[in-house]
């Protein structure tokens, strides 16, 4: 199970009211929504590995490059390339940190890459069956039936009540090959990351020119080709856009080979470092969350 964790804690900070403090008055509510989404996860889904996917970078310099407004409008601070975060859940976000290296859960981020990359590449690397956790639709670009590569999409019912994406439901969702969203996604655009997509080219025909082609790639050798299976006006607007879809794939596909350290993910019955659990439990008052947490870990390795 690979985590998208800025997707889950989001969802938790926004999901549980901010009355929810630590001993000392500091704000919680998302790393208790946090560690209570993992342990409803792990006792839902029964994984026997588990990574918490973290975004050493969350807009990396080469997206950035090929196209300037990705995620352009969350950004906080330009000078830094900071992204706009709520005052209270920025300092939690080190507590969640310190909470799953107490416990053991392995945290892994690649320099210059996002959590995306990181489950992508793990994704593919995987010798078991992979369940992604997530409230990003980018991320169905890695749904494989063949290996089991399944997407656990939490944006609308959280992880209770998660819709599951196999490559058939991909393809019942968008009328495509269950494989092709990133190309998809190219040809449409995606507002919430500040992709413009093909300018006239909606969702139904970005869908249409994929079943159609198959691939982007296809679909801009048959713009050049005039096919005509498809709008003479539709291939021109393929062709007017051939500047950006010549680097959209670069912002809108997942890296399979980013360089990421060494790592256990098996799930342990006991955490790694209980005194300094017991310390982070007792300091931001998360004992029952943290108790579940570990009573659905014991139960996965058993």
């Amino acid at each position: 199970m690979l985590l998208d964790s800025a997707s889950l804690y989001f969802r938790a900070f926004y999901g549980v009211k901010e009355d929810v403090v630590a001993p000392d008055g500091t704000p919680v509510n998302a790393v208790r929504g946090f560690l209570d989404s993992i342990a409803r996860l792990v006792t839902d889904h029964g994984p026997t590995r588990l990574v918490a996917c973290w975004d050493d970078d969350w807009r990396p310099e080469f997206r950035v490059a090929a196209i300037p407004s990705y995620k352009a409008h969350r950004v906080a601070d330009p000078s830094v390339n900071a992204e706009e975060v709520p005052d209270t859940l920025e300092p939690q976000v080190p507590i969640i940190a310190d909470v799953l290296a107490a416990i053991g859960i392995p945290r892994i981020g690649s320099p210059g890459y996002e959590a995306d990359d990181v489950i992508g590449t793990l994704a593919v690397r995987a010798e078991v069956p992979v369940d992604v956790v997530t409230g990003d639709r980018d991320l169905f670009q890695l749904v494989d039936d063949e290996r089991g590569v399944r997407i656990i999409y939490t944006a609308k019912g959280g992880v209770g009540r998660p819709d599951i994406y196999t490559e058939a439901a991909v393809a019942a969702k968008y009328g495509i090959p269950g494989r092709s969203y990133a190309d998809f996604a190219a040809l449409r655009g995606d507002p919430s990351d500040g992709l413009p997509g093909v300018p006239g080219v909606g969702e139904k025909t970005a869908a249409s020119l994929v079943s159609i082609y198959g691939s982007l790639d296809a679909v801009i050798a048959a713009a050049r080709a005039r096919d005509p299976q498809v709008r003479s006006g539709i291939h021109d607007k393929i062709l007017a856009a051939s500047d950006y879809l010549a680097v959209a794939p670069l912002v809108v596909q997942v890296a399979h080979d980013a360089p990421v350290p060494e790592y256990d993910d098996r799930i342990a019955a006991e955490p790694v470092d209980p005194e300094a659990l017991l310390h982070l439990s007792d300091r931001w008052g998360l004992r029952s969350s943290i108790n579940r947490v570990l009573g659905a870990l014991q139960q996965a390795s058993a």
